[in-house]
C-alpha cells in the first residue's frame, strides 16, 4: 500500500492527556489523519512500547501506519510500522538494517546540506521544517517559511511532509509548496475535538 502522507499526526503526551492518547488518535483518524507518529521524549522505552502496542491495536484495520519517533528499540519491540529519526537521533543505515526493507523510515531535514547528504534508497519520506516557529520543540532550526519549504521540496528525491506551527488554514499552502501534506501536533492534539480539528486540514 502506498504511503499516504496527506495528514500526518505527531502525538504530544501533555496535549493528548486531556482525552487520552488512544482516544485522541482514534478521533483524529476518523477526521482524516493518514499517518500517526508516537512521540514522547520523556517516557521510558517500556512506557512507549506499551503506548505503541495500544495504539497499534486501536489502529488495526484502519490502514493508518504507526511510526515511532527516534526510539528504534521501541519500534522493533512494539511491532510498529516504522521509525522517524532526526539528524542527531541515530544512523539511517543502522536503522534500516534493523528494521528491514518493508518498514517505513523517515528523516527530519532542515536545510539543503542535510538533504544533499542523505541516501534516498534507505528512506521512504522526509519531514521538512520547521515551517514556522513552534512551542512543541525547543531549540529548533530557523523557520523555513513556505518559500524555503518549496525550495527543499523541489530539490527532494523523496516525498515529504511539512512540520512546524502549521494550522488548518495552511493546508493549501503546504500542498502548493509541493509537500504531500502537513505534519501536525498541537493543532490536532491540543484541540477539544480532535476529529473536527483533523477534518479541517483535509483539502480536495
Amino acid at each position: 500500500m502506498p504511503l499516504d502522507l496527506s495528514l500526518y499526526l505527531v502525538t504530544d503526551p501533555e496535549l493528548c492527556a486531556r482525552q487520552g492518547l488512544v482516544e485522541t488518535v482514534v478521533a483524529a483518524v476518523r477526521g482524516g489523519v493518514t499517518v500517526v507518529q508516537l512521540r514522547n521524549k520523556h517516557a521510558s522505552d517500556g512506557e512507549m512500547i506499551d503506548q505503541a502496542r495500544r495504539l497499534k491495536a486501536a489502529l488495526a484495520g484502519s490502514g493508518v501506519p504507526l511510526i515511532i519517533n527516534d526510539r528504534l528499540a521501541v519500534a522493533l519491540e512494539s511491532g510498529a510500522d516504522g521509525l522517524h529519526i532526526g539528524q542527531d537521533d541515530g544512523d539511517v543505515e543502522a536503522a534500516r538494517s534493523a528494521l528491514g526493507e518493508t518498514a517505513i523510515l523517515g528523516l527530519s531535514v532542515q536545510n539543503h546540506d542535510q538533504l544533499a547528504r542523505l541516501d534516498p534508497a534507505r528512506l521512504d519520506y522526509l519531514g521538512f521544517g520547521p515551517v514556522f516557529a513552534t512551542t512543541t520543540k525547543r531549540n529548533h532550526a530557523t523557520p523555513l517559511g513556505f518559500d524555503g519549504l518549496a525550495a527543499l521540496v523541489a530539490a527532494s528525491p523523496l516525498p515529504a511532509v511539512a512540520i512546524g506551527g502549521l494550522k488548518a488554514e495552511h493546508a493549501r499552502q503546504v500542498r502548493a509548496a509541493g509537500a504531500q501534506g502537513p505534519a501536525v501536533i498541537s493543532a490536532i492534539c491540543g484541540q477539544s475535538d480532535p476529529e473536527a480539528a483533523a477534518r479541517a486540514f483535509v483539502v480536495d
